[in-house]
């Protein structure tokens, strides 16, 4: 019975050591194909979130106090400049201008009866001065009752549409209240946040970076059709997260974008000398990016890269890769660190030229 047993398990360590030695002549018969990291120069599209805001933008507030009487307009309802959007009950304002008026009346018999005097030596001329100084404050109170008038009515200071109305008709409207806000939508801002590096190579590009020009890829993943123009730097950057802020105006002719919105920018970055490989020929590790490089004794070694931009299907490499490195294209996931691998070279212009998937 004993050599029974002995004898399963001498076939049992026979056949094991056939199926390795099988595995490992067929992993020896595989062949993999490298290439080595492109310098070219280049470019990409870099994406920075934006705030969408109107290029006019404002809070139409009461300069008066009193009851809201009229209300001309609606939520949402594009309006000219000029055009009346709401009444203040003038009643109280029309009786002071009333009476300024009749004050202004009396200040000019008054100003008459004095200057008859003056003239006959009765009175001085001092006593015509006082009484024409009367009636210049008299007009001036005239003046300012009927400014106090036209505040009652509120009027669009520029084309654009109404935002929401709080105050209902009848409203006991106080001094400064919000009325409603006002947007000229027919153009906008897009504002976004450039780090010092970025920035620093978009002053000193300005040649080389394709104009001004940028895109705004909308919410819904669409690109609004009309490009914009980076205009305005601001002057200061952000202590807190070292960034500056760019601002891109966008025609808006259909009225899409609105303030408040949210988008990304998109612009074209240029790259002097840079250096790319396949995305297809990395791996990642604990947010690490990793290659294989193979050297002439045909022993792959990993190395960590560090990835400067992404293109479709490209990585641009800051450091970690030379383009005289040795690179595994196809299998990053079937071979291990310090394995003996048989492989075939590939030109990099051939593999970038119609590369369309990333690693398997």
């Amino acid at each position: 019975m004993k050599k029974i047993i002995v004898f399963t398990a001498a076939i049992a360590l026979l056949n094991l050591a056939s199926c390795t030695s099988k595995k490992e002549e067929k992993k020896e018969d595989s062949k993999f194909t490298t290439t080595n990291p492109l310098k070219t120069d280049t470019s990409f599209t870099k994406e920075y979130v934006s705030q969408i805001r109107s290029v006019r933008n404002i809070e139409i507030r009461a300069q008066e106090k009193g009851y809201l009487q009229n209300i001309y307009v609606d939520e949402g309802q594009s309006v000219k400049a000029g055009q009346l959007l709401f009444k203040i009950m003038p009643k109280i304002y029309e009786a002071e201008l009333l009476k300024a008026q009749a004050e202004v009346k009396a200040e000019e018999i008054e100003l008459k009866n004095v200057k008859l005097l003056a003239d006959k030596n009765v009175v001085s001329k001092n006593e015509q001065a006082m009484a024409q100084a009367k009636l210049d404050q008299a007009r001036a109170e005239v003046s300012l009752a009927k400014l106090h008038l036209s505040f009652t009515e509120i009027r669009a200071p520029f084309d654009g549409t109404i935002d929401r109305i709080p105050l209902k008709l009848g409203s006991l409207v106080d001094e400064g209240a919000l009325l409603t806000s006002l947007s000229d939508n027919s153009q906008v801002f897009a504002y976004f946040n450039v780090s010092e590096p970025e920035y620093l190579d978009y002053q000193t590009n300005v040649k080389a970076r394709a104009g001004n020009k940028v895109s705004l890829l909308l919410a819904n993943n669409e690109l609004l059709k009309d490009k914009g123009n980076v205009e305005v730097v601001e002057s200061e950057f952000d202590n807190e997260t070292g960034n500056i802020a760019f601002r891109a105006r966008f025609p808006n002719p259909d009225r899409l974008l609105k303030n408040g919105e949210t988008g990304k920018i998109q612009m074209i970055v240029p790259l002097r000398n840079a250096l790319i490989i396949p995305q297809k020929a990395t791996y990642e590790i604990q947010d690490k990016m990793y290659v294989f490089v193979v050297g002439k004794d045909q022993v792959v070694h990993s190395r960590n890269i560090t990835v400067a931009a992404e293109m479709p299907d490209m990585y641009v490499v800051s450091s970690g890769l030379s383009e005289r490195d040795n690179i595994l294209l196809e299998g990053v996931q079937k071979v291990k660190d310090d394995e003996k691998i048989r492989s075939e070279h590939i030109e990099a212009k051939e593999v970038l030229s119609h590369l369309r998937l990333k690693a398997e």
